[in-house]
């Protein structure tokens, strides 16, 4: 029960890290694309539309795997924290 139950914690962990980062990348998103379609010649730094839609690309990769590891590193942190050391309160 103890295993699952900590598996179960940091899988949720986890998950609040994707949609951390999930909410972060729309937030940047909404507001770069504000500016690139305000002004693109001194906002696309060089970049044509085609190669902004691959720096997203990869960009979105990168955010999600942040947010699955800091996620899983912040879970096993806090489990061992609130449930190994009983350091709360």
């Amino acid at each position: 029960m103890n295993q699952t139950k900590k598996i179960i914690y940091i899988a949720s962990f986890a998950f609040l890290g994707v949609l951390l980062t999930t909410a972060l990348h729309g937030l940047l998103e909404m507001l770069y694309i504000r500016l690139l379609t305000s002004d693109f010649q001194n906002y696309s730094l060089g970049f044509s539309w085609s190669q902004w839609f691959e720096i997203h690309k990869y960009f979105s990769i990168v955010l999600l795997i942040a947010g699955i590891v800091l996620g899983y590193q912040q879970g096993k942190h806090w489990w061992n924290v609130i449930y190994v050391q009983k350091r709360y309160g």
